[in-house]
C-alpha cells in the first residue's frame, strides 16, 4: 500500500484496519479502528483533513478528496465520513460531511460542504450537489439528488447488514494476505 507523506504530516491509521495494497493514502488522512479500504481507493489529504470514523468500509475505486482554503472557499472543505458507513465502489466525495450509519451508493458523488446525516441512503449514481443537507432517516437518488421518502425498516436493515459484512469480508481478506 502506498501511505504517503504531505509535507510533515502522515496518515495515522488504526492498526486494526486493513489498507488494500493498491490504495493510496496521503496527508492529513485519519482512518480509524476496524477501517476497511477496497483496491484502487485514492485518500488524499494534501490541502485539508479526512477523517473516516470506525468500521466504515471504502469501497473499490472510490477517491475521497478536500477543497483548500481559499478566497473562494474560506477556511476549504476537509472530509468527514462518521461510523458505520459504507461507501460504495467508484464513489466521489469532496469535502463533505456523512454522518454515522450511512450507505452511499455505487458511482455517486457528493460535493463540497454536503452535510448528510446519520442513517441516510444515497442511491447508485446520484449526485449531491454542492451544499445540500441530507435529513436523517432518508433515501435520496438522483442527479441531482432529491428526497425520495423515508427509509423502510429493509433499507434501514441493509445499513446495518452492509457494514458488519465489510467487517467480516476484512477479516476474511486480512487472512488470505498472510
Amino acid at each position: 500500500m502506498a501511505i504517503r507523506k504531505f509535507g510533515d504530516t502522515e496518515p495515522r491509521i488504526h492498526q486494526s484496519a486493513l489498507i488494500d495494497p493498491t490504495a493510496v493514502v496521503i496527508g492529513h488522512v485519519e482512518i480509524g479502528e476496524e477501517v476497511f479500504v477496497l483496491p484502487y481507493v485514492v485518500i488524499r489529504g494534501d490541502v485539508n483533513t479526512i477523517k473516516i470514523g470506525p468500521h466504515t468500509n471504502i469501497q473499490d475505486g472510490s477517491i475521497l478528496h478536500v477543497n483548500s482554503d481559499s478566497v473562494i472557499a474560506p477556511g476549504g472543505a476537509p472530509l468527514h465520513i462518521g461510523a458505520q458507513v459504507t461507501i460504495g465502489h467508484k464513489v466521489l466525495l469532496h469535502g463533505c460531511r456523512i454522518g454515522d450509519h450511512c450507505l452511499i451508493g455505487m458511482g455517486s458523488t457528493v460535493m463540497d460542504n454536503v452535510v448528510i446525516e446519520n442513517d441516510v441512503i444515497v442511491g447508485a449514481g446520484s449526485l449531491v450537489t454542492s451544499g445540500k443537507h441530507l435529513a436523517s432517516g432518508y433515501l435520496y437518488t438522483g442527479a441531482p439528488a432529491r428526497k425520495v421518502r423515508q427509509l423502510t425498516d429493509e433499507e434501514a436493515g441493509y445499513i446495518e447488514y452492509s457494514y458488519r459484512h465489510y467487517l467480516e469480508l476484512k477479516e476474511l481478506h486480512r487472512g488470505s494476505q498472510l
